[in-house]
């Protein structure tokens, strides 16, 4: 006999919600408990690595200008999905990781902000001491073609040198951690997202059952392009063990599937794999806990690529994170 949350504790007390549910809590106990032990393996996150680009001679400007459009596009496109479906759209995976996607460009676009006014009071800095280095060359020796070269080099170089002096910067503070977080949540996230989207749903589901729009399809293929854009530009580390705050943000998104429908809040399942009435529904939550695995590593595997071919392709363009 089918059941449906409707049921009461019928539906909550069959052994398929038990199954399923240690399926939820054993990897976020797991993730909670090697999380720190891995953490304090791993080298201090610098807070410039945040907002410098990781191509030397790429002004940290256009990081930040790029953040800025991305933020101002998924805000758009989120304000445009909640205005025409209300606020039901956040029942979906999708919607909380496009969230999530557009509070990390909210963070990136602030500490970017940030990071450009440093950099320009070091620029100007750095300019007034060539300045007046180049000043005294003159009272020296008058070679005014000497001077001229010296400048042009001085400043071709300033940006080169600014990127040595920032294996020496203070570690990032507790928003640049967080913006570092959120970033490699929402990679694992919208790999996820994508790949059920694209790999499962739309090949063996009717997409008018969901009843998404052209602009929702948008966000499936949209927050992964805003993603690999800025870390094609970004300097920020991608550590494995990041994996642990990906399934923490999965699990609160299948616990507060269970607890709305628990409460009586919504009768109907927004993916179907989640309903727990079918003797199958363990396979299904294996299975997704299972993907969670290639999806983050998929991400890591393009940031590892990044740094492997880009520092064999442009050795004296390409600046790696350590």
């Amino acid at each position: 006999m089918s059941l449906s949350p409707a049921d009461g504790a019928a539906y909550w007390l069959r052994w398929q919600v038990l199954v399923c549910g240690a399926l939820i809590a054993l990897p976020t106990v797991a993730a909670a408990a090697l999380l720190p032990r891995l953490r304090s393996s791993a080298p201090p996150l610098r807070a410039a690595d945040l907002w410098v680009p990781c191509w030397a001679r790429l002004h940290p400007g256009w990081l930040l200008a790029y953040r800025a459009v991305a933020l101002a596009a998924a805000v758009a496109l989120l304000a445009r999905l909640v205005v025409a479906r209300g606020i039901t759209v956040f029942y979906f995976y999708t919607q909380w990781t496009f969230l999530l996607v557009t509070i990390y460009f909210a963070f990136a676009t602030a500490i970017s902000a940030h990071g450009c006014l440093v950099y320009s009071r070091k620029s100007l800095r750095k300019a007034d001491e060539s300045r007046g280095l180049l000043n005294a060359d003159v009272e020296n020796r008058d070679v005014s073609n000497s001077v001229s070269g010296e400048r042009k080099t001085d400043e071709t170089n300033m940006m080169m040198s600014y990127y040595e002096q920032i294996v020496n910067e203070r570690r990032a503070g507790f928003w640049g951690r967080c913006m570092e977080i959120i970033y490699q949540t929402s990679a694992g996230a919208t790999m996820l997202t994508d790949v059920t989207y694209w790999g499962l749903l739309v090949p063996f589901f009717y997409r008018d059952k969901f009843g998404l729009a052209l602009f929702t399809d948008g966000m499936h293929s949209l927050n992964a392009v805003f993603l690999l854009i800025d870390t094609l530009l970004n300097n920020m580390p991608f550590p494995w063990y990041r994996m642990s705050f990906f399934v923490f943000w999965s699990c609160a998104y299948v616990t507060f599937q269970w607890v709305l429908h628990a409460c009586g809040g919504v009768s109907w399942w927004p993916y179907p794999f989640l309903d727990l009435s079918s003797s199958g529904a363990p396979l299904w939550y294996l299975g997704m806990a299972i993907a969670h695995v290639p999806c983050f590593f998929l991400y890591w595997l393009i940031v590892k690529a990044k740094h492997t071919y880009f520092q064999r392709m442009f050795p004296h363009a390409y600046v790696r994170a350590t």
